[in-house]
């Protein structure tokens, strides 16, 4: 799903704009026992309740493209064939008003959360109608020759609150309050099927995870069957890793600026045009960029014998994944320096005398501890 795609989806969980049909909940103990079930109708919800729902459902759309959102593709096989993809169907069509079949999806859920805390694993479904563009991409309201129907799920860990002091109006003055059960933001979540095309897209689903470290691959085995993708930090580990052993004396400060550069500007462009997929980064891209660098050509193909070995043949990492667009951060045992990704180049390495140093261009507005310093010449 693309950027515009994700929000137009997002936009919906709101009072105002949202159509959810059912809302299903499964709490669920820390020794892995069902607490409670429960089905609710959205509409019955006093406006504040139904906000504080809508708002964890939205979580569970929230974060980076290819990182902490990740679309799960099923096999050609599968769609229609497979458990896991038939009953997501069947949630979907049946607005997830079957209680046994709801209750086979809460079991299967639990089967893949991790086994520490407690979880309020939330489900709904909702019908979109999709309002028309035309080829100019002008959007008409009014028009629809599309209906999206979708379920989302939002897994949410129930942690007991601290006790406190809590203001009492009768009588204008705080008193202790009691520990409570509260759920937190989601952990994890999912959407089915993908918005893709101002159509359903039963191919894929959309995978959230709050932490992008975390692959969580016994929740992505349960309910899709599938494999999870390689987590985002680890892909970027790795990427690092090949650079540096395939590189070696080559991988430069220089070297790493470039490409920086390269991604980051590429990046921008990427989220300019809204209707972009995530941008990826492949082998021969890397390749250009190091030989711009004057990067010796046996130190290119080092690097794309392994990437090929890491990553597996034919497979682009996420350029968001690999490169930090908000940060350029040099570090040595003792010092590090942060610098605006916009002015790397005012960074760079030099040996004086046999002493290797990294030196930072400075004209004006030097503060050292909040204390405005001249520089000597």
């Amino acid at each position: 799903m693309n950027s515009k795609a994700l929000n137009e989806i997002r936009r919906r969980f709101t009072v105002d704009n949202t159509n959810l049909t059912c809302i299903r909940g499964c709490y669920v103990s820390e020794k892995r026992e069902i607490i409670s079930m429960f089905k609710l109708p959205p509409v019955s919800l006093p406006p504040e309740e139904g906000d504080r729902y809508l708002s964890l459902f939205k979580k569970a759309l929230s974060g980076t493209p290819d990182k902490n959102l990740v679309e799960i593709p099923f096999a050609n096989e599968a769609v229609g064939v497979s458990d896991e993809h038939k009953l997501l169907t069947a949630l979907r069509d049946t607005a997830i008003t079957d209680d046994d079949m709801a209750e086979v999806f809460f079991q299967r859920v639990l089967a893949g959360l991790p086994q520490e805390g407690s979880f309020l694993i939330l489900l709904a479904h909702d019908a979109y109608d999709v309002p028309f563009r035309n080829h100019n991409g002008e959007r008409n309201n009014e028009m629809s020759d599309e209906v999206f129907k979708y379920i989302i799920c939002a897994v949410c860990p129930v942690k007991l609150s601290k006790a406190s002091l809590s203001y009492c109006a009768a009588d204008n003055l705080f008193h202790p309050s009691e520990p409570d059960w509260v759920v937190g933001a989601p952990e994890l979540g999912f959407m089915f099927p993908c918005f893709e095309e101002r159509a359903a897209n039963i191919y894929s689903a959309l995978c959230y995870t709050r932490d992008p470290a975390q692959s969580h691959e016994g929740f992505v085995h349960a309910v899709f069957g599938s494999e999870p993708p390689m987590p985002a930090e680890e892909q970027k580990e790795i990427f690092q890793e090949i650079l540096q052993d395939t590189l070696a004396e080559e991988c430069s400060l220089e070297v790493v600026q470039t490409m920086h550069e390269q991604m980051r500007d590429r990046i921008a462009e990427q989220k300019a045009e809204r209707n972009a997929e995530p941008l990826r980064v492949s082998v021969p891209e890397v390749r250009q960029a190091l030989a711009a660098c004057g990067v010796p050509e046996e130190k290119a193909d080092a690097f794309e014998k392994q990437y090929t070995q890491r990553f597996g043949a034919g497979m682009d990492v996420s350029a968001a994944n690999v490169v930090d667009v908000k940060q350029f951060e040099v570090r040595t045992p003792n010092v590090v320096i942060k610098v605006d990704p916009a002015h790397s180049d005012l960074v760079e390495t030099r040996v004086i005398n046999g002493a290797r140093y990294i030196l930072i261009r400075a004209e004006e507005g030097v503060e050292v501890n909040g204390v405005s310093v001249a520089i000597q010449p």
